[in-house]
């Protein structure tokens, strides 16, 4: 699916392309002509227009074929893989909320962890074993994260993004008997209620990181004796023993 930046690009390496060509060949113009009466003049002008055809063909291929391609779900790995793997569903209508909030959701989960690490450095060194199990509970938390962003990636991946698209307009669906139609769209809500509980799982996270880095700002009014007491930390502690019994 060629997106509109895409198309847009494309649109204007050919336009830069053929207006070259007319600057180039026009006899009013540079004055070179092919088939004129300069051998030099018809090498130079063949050689123009073959170069530009290989341009177009060249920038066609990066702007259509490569550009769209993503690593499968199982190779992607870092922060920018999560996000161009969600941004190929953002421009399917049924689908178009869910990614937006979930690629907004990898941005602040970003942010947060970065600020975690500031905050932790600033009140603890880093050799303290109060650092070292903060840091523990962000790592888990942020892998826990990412296996639910993987999880809408693996649901959304059995599907071509074109079926999304077809899906969300049924009215092309009365050539189809109506129990066909109630088991396809049985389905597609299945595989959608699917990412959407992912999205209020990893929403919930999120909250879980607000509060430690509440209770954190914290810790000099209180007196607990070690981490683990901490209201918040005991939470996430509950929720990344969960992982065990996680089923994508």
């Amino acid at each position: 699916m060629l997106n509109g930046a895409r198309s847009v690009k494309l649109l204007g390496l050919i336009v830069g392309v053929v207006l070259l060509n007319i600057i180039v060949l026009s006899p009013g113009l540079l004055g070179i002509e092919i088939g004129g009466v300069s051998v030099l003049e018809t090498s130079f002008g063949v050689t123009l227009v073959v170069i530009s055809l290989l341009v177009v063909l060249y920038g066609s291929y990066n702007l259509l074929f490569k550009a769209s391609v993503v690593p499968p779900v199982k190779e992607i790995k870092t922060h920018e893989d999560y996000i161009a793997a969600l941004t190929q569903y953002k421009n399917v209508k049924v689908l178009k909320k869910d990614i937006t909030l979930a690629l907004d959701q990898v941005i602040r989960m970003e942010k947060k962890k970065n600020t975690l690490i500031v905050i932790l450095g600033q009140r603890f060194e880093q050799s303290e074993l109060s650092f070292k199990k903060f840091g523990a509970v962000s790592y888990e938390v942020e892998k826990l994260f990412y296996l639910n962003i993987r999880g809408i990636l693996n649901k959304l991946s059995v599907f071509d993004a074109s079926e999304f698209s077809l899906f969300a307009s049924q009215q092309r669906s009365a050539q189809f008997s109506d129990k066909l139609v109630q088991k396809k769209t049985a389905l597609y809500n299945e595989y959608l209620a699917y990412v959407t509980g992912y999205l209020g799982a990893n929403e919930e996270i999120l909250l879980k990181l607000d509060q430690l880095l509440l209770e954190i700002s914290l810790l000099d009014s209180t007196n607990y004796k070690d981490v683990e007491d901490i209201p918040c930390m005991k939470e996430i502690d509950e929720l990344i023993k969960q992982t065990k019994f996680y089923k994508q």
